[in-house]
């Protein structure tokens, strides 16, 4: 009778002890720990979306994550379908004049989106970019990766822009309504 209760008291208290695992699982981390597992296998070899049309780029802006600095490429009208072709570059060169820009950072990764910077048929900028200078109204100060941003200008359908990073990292491209965004991770690993 004494090893049937000892038994069930083992029993209880491992039912116990999970249920209190498995209820705390979902819980919110304790302060001072990694909310979040950060994405890994993103890889850093060139990126390519085909091109299916070209609108016109709006704006450019960056946010910080946990895991990732991010670059969005606004392309109103462009719908699921901007082309894009993004990859890391020894050094950066203006298409199609091949003008070298100076872009600080321990790597650079040169981005194409398929949207025009200016409206052809009006003459006017879409995007206010001067090629070789940093991105207007972007700053990347305090960034944990990125380092410097640089427009490179737009060709046959194209914008080009030369993002300095802090070494050569993973990063991944998603092509969303109206929008190309690059994620650029903070490390190899998380």
């Amino acid at each position: 009778m004494r090893l049937v209760r000892a038994a069930v008291a083992v029993l209880m208290l491992a039912g116990a002890t999970l249920g209190t695992a498995a209820s705390t699982a979902g819980a919110a981390p304790a302060e001072g720990t990694r909310a979040a597992a950060c994405p890994t296998g993103w890889g850093s070899g060139a990126k390519t979306g085909a091109t299916v049309r070209s609108d016109h780029l709006e704006d450019i802006r960056t946010g910080r994550h946990e895991c990732y600095d991010r670059i969005v490429f606004d392309v109103p009208g462009g719908g699921d379908q901007i082309g894009y072709h993004v990859q890391y570059v020894d050094r950066f060169y203006a298409d199609p004049s091949g003008a070298y820009i100076p872009v600080a950072g321990g790597a650079i990764l040169d981005i194409r989106v398929g949207a025009w910077s200016y409206d052809v048929e009006a003459g006017v900028p879409t995007y206010p970019g001067k090629v070789g200078e940093a991105l207007p109204g972007v700053n990347i100060s305090g960034y944990t990766t990125f380092r410097d941003t640089r427009f490179g200008g737009t060709f046959e359908g194209q914008t080009q822009v030369g993002l300095g990073t802090r070494a050569r990292l993973p990063f991944r491209v998603t092509r969303l309504d109206d929008r190309i965004v690059v994620d650029v991770a903070h490390s190899w690993t998380s």
